[in-house]
């Protein structure tokens, strides 16, 4: 019976330190998500046209977030749309 209690309080102390070294490197390597992609993706028309040369306006906004492509390469995207993400981008740069 002494074992079975010795075995019970082991991992209740083993589960409560590696569950506190959880805690710590979760909050130590934590990374901070780059909300830029879903704004500017919410920004563009979401037809998933291609007309671009991306498979979908995620490839767009991604491209668009890294400067890899102009916003002219979005067709049917309406100019004051194509001026709100250019400003965006202006904007929040980092």
């Amino acid at each position: 019976m002494q074992i079975v209690v010795s075995a019970v309080v082991l991992m209740l102390v083993l589960g409560g330190v590696i569950g506190l070294l959880l805690g710590i490197a979760g909050d130590k390597l934590y990374v901070k998500q780059d909300t830029r992609v879903e704004d500017v993706l919410a920004m563009l028309p979401g037809y998933n046209c291609g007309g671009c040369g991306n498979p979908g306006c995620v490839g767009m906004a991604e491209k668009l977030v890294h400067n890899e492509i102009g916003i002219d390469a979005c067709r049917p995207c309406k100019a004051d749309m194509k001026e709100a993400i250019q400003k965006y981008l202006d904007e929040h740069a980092d």
